[in-house]
């Protein structure tokens, strides 16, 4: 008897539904496989929601998602709400009311350099090559959430920053786990030589330091942080911060990789947890088979992960990897065979799906045929 998996599917906007097609494509391939059977749930967020209904997030979106082992998320975002200053309902706000629903309070996001594709990051090959990190940023909390305002007939504002040491202590133990199981290293960024909540964070982490004697703690303030991302990227193992400087970091180290397209997330919640790309909605693209799905297929090899199929999780990303071996990929990676987003997706399931050694054909490559041999 296959075991039934309820994934709740919130697409969004834009690029959105383009990418998560591909992912439910990976997934089935995996179920087949692997005797899982995946049970979908769709549901509106952002921009399509509030055409629909007049909310960025509907009730029974949050019904869906709670009653879901696992959310698989798209993108949210729409010019006609990003270029007006003076809407009163935005796409974004649905993505934060999400987050408190489920509890999501860490977002998990790894960076992982690909040999194939260290010409386009910005940075030199050899100070790319080798960066495997991961930035664990509390979702929560923080100034995004804090008491805000504005004051003097609209000449003054106000955005307050709050922390509690449970919010703080329930990620730093994830994080304090997920080094225990890599480098055995972790960072804490934070700017405990000015905000009291930094000097928080940093009392709370170093005591629970001693727990893990097996983990090597630093602290660095988060200006250093940003430099030192740059400058060398390859000695950071797992990093971890508050939201606001989590927000920050994490866009900065995507370009690290050279493409936003290829970095997953998860957000770990106390209900359920949610997986997504870290790109968004990226409208320009929106209907001409042109995005990059492997963010949305590594998300889903985080989501097998916290399903507990570690080896399904591990064959979506060996698979990744193998393609972008190969030279394939979506037009941004400027890759030796151009795929589309649609293309991508399929060649991926097929691959995941065979069960004998995968060896694609050379001849069939170049003219987009995922034959295989």
């Amino acid at each position: 008897m296959s075991q039934k998996i309820r994934i709740a599917v919130l697409p969004g906007d834009g690029i959105g539904p383009e990418v998560i097609d591909q992912g439910i494509k990976v997934l089935e391939a995996i179920g087949e496989r692997y005797h899982a059977h995946f049970e979908y749930c769709f549901a509106e967020v952002g921009a399509v929601a509030i055409d629909n209904t007049g909310d960025p997030l509907p009730e029974a979106t949050v019904e869906a998602c709670l009653n879901a082992d696992a959310v698989l998320f798209g993108a949210i975002g729409h010019p006609k709400y990003d270029n007006d200053p003076n809407a009163k309902v935005r796409p974004e706000q649905g993505l934060l009311r999400l987050r408190k629903a489920l509890g999501l309070y860490a977002n998990i996001r790894p960076v992982t350099a690909y040999p194939k594709l260290s010409h386009l990051s910005p940075l030199r090959p050899e100070r790319v090559e080798g960066v495997d990190l991961i930035i664990m940023r509390e979702l929560t909390s923080g100034i995004y959430f804090g008491e805000k305002g504005i004051r003097d007939e609209g000449k003054s504002a106000f955005d307050t920053c709050y922390y509690h040491e449970d919010e703080i202590e329930r990620i730093a133990r994830l994080a304090f786990e997920y080094a225990l199981g890599r480098r055995k290293k972790l960072t804490l960024v934070d700017k405990a030589n000015v905000l009291e909540t930094s000097r928080l964070w940093r009392k709370k982490v170093q005591q629970m330091a001693g727990d893990y004697p097996q983990v090597e703690l630093e602290c660095m303030f988060v200006d250093n942080a940003a430099m030192q991302l740059i400058q060398y990227p390859k000695q950071f193992d797992v990093l971890l911060t508050s939201n606001m400087f989590g927000d920050i970091l994490s866009d900065e180290a995507s370009v690290l990789t050279g493409s936003m397209g290829l970095l997953p997330s998860a957000s770990i919640g106390l209900h359920t947890s949610l997986f997504e790309p870290i790109h968004g909605s990226y409208p320009q693209a929106t209907g001409k088979d042109i995005a990059n799905p492997m963010a949305t297929i590594l998300s889903a090899a985080m989501m097998l992960d916290a399903l507990e199929m570690p080896e399904a999780a591990q064959l979506v990303r060996n698979t990744v990897q193998y393609i972008l071996e190969k030279g394939i990929g979506t037009p941004e990676l400027n890759p030796s065979v151009t795929y589309g987003c649609a293309q991508i997706g399929d060649l991926a399931a097929h691959l995941i799906a065979s069960e004998d050694q995968i060896l694609l054909r050379e001849d069939k490559i170049s003219h987009g045929i995922s034959t295989i041999i």
